[in-house]
Formats: structure tokens, C-alpha cells, sequence
């Protein structure tokens, strides 16, 4: 069931978003959370009672926060063109590799998760580990070969 995330947590949410990617844009939404710890947000014009029906998901998925804020593909296109950090630039060949759901090794150092940008795009979120940034792109979403 989604449940609306309250004003105090969307500052909360916003200022990871800052730490983390030093995001400075406006996220003009509405906020919700299902029971698996999913954000989903759409427009603020539309006003929904859930206490009424029951429902996993709706609007557009935008992270997760099981163990941390790990945004989802949508999310990075979001709120990666107004930030300035944890930002991993790949070239075409490494984005190939990255998009059949490959980990990509980096001499670059990040800390925790990292948004990965290909020319004017993104294209979803990695955690940094050892040397490597992690590929978190779900299987049904990866380039088949």
C-alpha cells in the first residue's frame, strides 16, 4: 500500500539528494512510499485517497531506500542535470557494457552511490566499491546482446 511521504521527510529526501549529488533543483511532486521502501512521485494536481484502494505503485518509480538512497533510472534523469557531484561521465563503449548490466571499473574515487551520465544523459545509479562502480539497471531492463 503507498503511503505519502510527509513534508519533513521529503526534506530529509532532498537534502541526501543535496549531500549526496549536490542536487539543487526543485522536485515539485508528490511523494509516496510502498511497503518495499519504493518512492514513486507524480503530479501534484492529483489528489488520491489510498485509505480507499490498495495500491503497490503508481506515478513514476524514482529510488529506492531499502538500505540507502539508490535512485532508479528515472530518478538520475531527474535530478542529474541540476547537480554538481558523484557524477561518473562514460564514453559510448563503457555506456554499451554499462546497459547489458556490466560493473564498470573507475581509477576516479566516489563515495557511495554515483550517477552515470553519457554525453547529456543518464543513465541510472552505481555505488562505488573497491574500484568498480556496481551496475544496480534491473535484468527485464538490460540490453539483450
Amino acid at each position: 500500500m503507498l503511503k505519502k511521504i510527509s513534508s519533513k521527510e521529503k526534506k530529509e529526501l532532498l537534502k541526501q539528494l543535496q549531500e549526496q549529488f549536490n542536487f539543487s533543483g526543485k522536485l515539485d511532486y508528490n511523494f509516496f512510499v510502498n511497503q518495499d521502501k519504493k518512492i514513486f512521485i507524480f503530479n501534484k494536481n492529483l489528489d488520491i485517497d489510498f485509505s480507499k484502494i490498495r495500491v503497490n505503485s503508481l506515478g513514476l518509480y524514482f529510488a529506492n531506500t531499502e538500505n540507502e538512497l539508490r535512485l532508479s533510472i528515472e530518478g538520475s534523469q531527474l535530478i542529474g542535470p541540476h547537480s554538481r557531484k558523484n557524477i561518473f561521465e562514460i564514453e559510448d563503449k563503457q555506456l554499451q557494457e554499462w546497459m547489458h548490466g556490466r560493473d564498470i571499473e573507475t581509477e576516479n574515487e566516489f563515495e557511495g552511490f554515483v550517477l552515470i551520465k553519457n554525453k547529456d544523459d543518464f543513465y541510472g545509479t552505481g555505488k562505488y566499491k573497491d574500484g568498480k562502480i556496481l551496475n544496480f539497471i534491473p535484468k527485464e531492463r538490460r540490453l539483450k546482446n
